[in-house]
């Protein structure tokens, strides 16, 4: 920069150049410590951490006996002419029905100096034996051991193992996941297509992502993550664990920077259950439920659109409470309860035997209950109190918000199989055009509630349709039944 394009003007002259020059001094100076600070926080190399952390991370081998082949399949397709030939030539070399062993390979990481290890439970389903191999290290053994199941997950694909070590092992601890945002930094290390161990980096991409499960809490990475990586730690800059690398989005089975780890915060309270009891307890409240839309939430008289729907409570915890269908559950424990998902987690994370106060939005107004929660396995085991229902034609029809219903009679709820004491109409038929088709109302669903209160006939959901047209409402809450499952449809009344 040259000096003469720094402008000068007024009265005070040279001083003020001066204190201008000072100025830009002090500036300068600032930004140099800024980049300097920004360069100590990244570091040139992640050689320190992987060093520090290496030890700790393990090679899983897994073996399964399966049975031998009874013909040349893979050889030759079935029916060839020389399929005679190939079995003759399989059985003179004894490879007939001999049963054979079948190996695949994983990643873990050891979680304490008396050799409890982490992995996914996809790594060592259905094998017989189970050998871990540590990364060469000062301390760490040489030979493979063999490790023991002590409990696994099959929901958030979490298993624990246990090995005996000649001393104590190395290990790492896990992290708050909460607390990693989208652009921090990460480091995967595993052994990816049983290459040996392999360290990975990238970044964050995004949080919080549902794959397929109900307790999924994913964080999604651009670190190169393949195959035989799976059980293998994902570190944060500390050398903390904040994920367990469990799943790829692959066209080809190969990274394209799009991994997905299960949340730490997660797997620390699946794992301290494993060890506990060998299995996990979850939490029962024992309802189903959906989410709350804006048209739900303006049918039921709600500010905005928050909460999980109760759309049925089969016998128990939250029926002895008092939880009833049509409610909705906006707070549990404590917590605000901001959809379905929300709430499935909070629950299944919940101690079993606790007593929780669950706050309902109920006709208006909320009210607190007290529920004493259940186990989810427990319940998962039991048989289903649930009853089915369908629907039918009837005698007596009536064109309603884009339906044609009809009244059960006791000669379709025999040949529908529906339930005795299920009272409701009978949706016929949906006009394709309507909102009632696109919010998926078919002919055979029936209809048991609307505006919250029970339908019997046809003059009840024409009442109801009334009230609600005066109360101002646009839209009408339904609680339909399909094949035993309900679920709430708001339907606008202007149909």
């Amino acid at each position: 920069m040259q000096p003469q394009a720094i402008a000068i003007s007024g009265r005070a002259g040279g001083s003020g150049a001066m204190i201008r020059l000072a100025w830009l001094a002090v500036l300068t100076a600032a930004v140099l410590l800024m980049q300097a600070v920004s360069a100590m926080a990244r570091p040139e190399s992640l050689a320190p951490l992987a060093e520090r952390v290496s030890p700790a991370v393990v090679n899983i081998t897994t073996s399964t006996l399966v049975e031998g082949r009874t013909g040349p399949q893979g050889i030759v397709p079935e029916g060839s002419p020389f399929e005679e030939f190939f079995r003759e030539f399989q059985d003179r070399n004894g490879n007939g029905n001999r049963p054979r062993r079948s190996s695949a390979l994983g990643s873990g990481f050891v979680i304490s100096e008396d050799g409890y290890i982490v992995t996914n439970n996809h790594v060592i389903d259905g094998a017989d034996e189970i050998e871990i191999e540590f990364f060469p290290g000062e301390g760490q053994p040489k030979e493979l051991l063999p490790a023991k199941v002590i409990g696994t997950d099959p929901n958030t694909d979490i298993a624990l193992l246990k090995v005996e070590a000649p001393a104590a092992l190395k290990y790492v601890k896990f992290g708050d996941s909460d607390t990693a945002r989208v652009g921090d930094w990460v480091v995967a290390m595993g052994n990816p297509l049983g290459q040996g161990f392999s360290v990975s980096a990238g970044i964050v991409s995004a949080r919080n992502r549902e794959l397929s499960g109900s307790y999924d809490d994913y964080i999604q990475t651009d670190a190169a993550i393949n195959r035989g990586n799976s059980g293998g730690p994902l570190f944060n800059m500390d050398g903390d664990v904040v994920g367990v690398n469990t799943a790829i989005l692959s066209p080809n089975g190969g990274s394209i920077g799009i991994g997905f780890s299960m949340a730490s915060n997660v797997v620390v309270k699946v794992v301290a259950q494993l060890k506990e009891f060998g299995e996990t307890r979850r939490g029962w409240l024992g309802v189903k439920i959906q989410d709350v839309d804006s048209d739900l939430a303006e049918a039921m008289g709600l500010e905005k659109a928050r909460g999980a729907l109760v759309t049925d409570v089969p016998e128990g915890p939250a029926k002895e409470g008092g939880v009833l269908a049509g409610d909705v559950i906006v707070s549990f424990d404590g917590v605000d309860v901001q959809d379905t998902r929300g709430l499935v987690r909070q629950v299944g994370n919940a101690e079993v035997g606790k007593t929780v106060r669950v706050v309902v939005y109920r006709e208006g107004k909320t009210e607190t209950l007290r529920v004493t929660l259940g186990r989810r396995e427990d319940a998962e085991r039991g048989p289903s109190s649930e009853s089915g229902s369908g629907g039918a034609p009837g005698s007596t029809e009536k064109e309603l918000l884009g339906l044609s219903v009809g009244v059960l009679t006791d000669q379709m709820r025999a040949e529908l199989n529906v339930a005795g004491d299920v009272e409701g109409l009978a949706v016929l038929s949906v006009d394709e055009t309507s909102e009632a088709w696109e919010k998926g109302l078919r002919a055979g669903d029936v209809i048991t509630e609307a505006g919250q209160q029970k339908v019997a006939t046809i003059s009840d959901l024409e009442a109801r349709v009334s009230e609600a047209k005066e109360a101002g409402r646009k839209s009408l809450l339904l609680l339909v039944r399909r094949g035993g499952e309900p679920r709430f449809v708001a339907l606008n009344l202007s149909e």
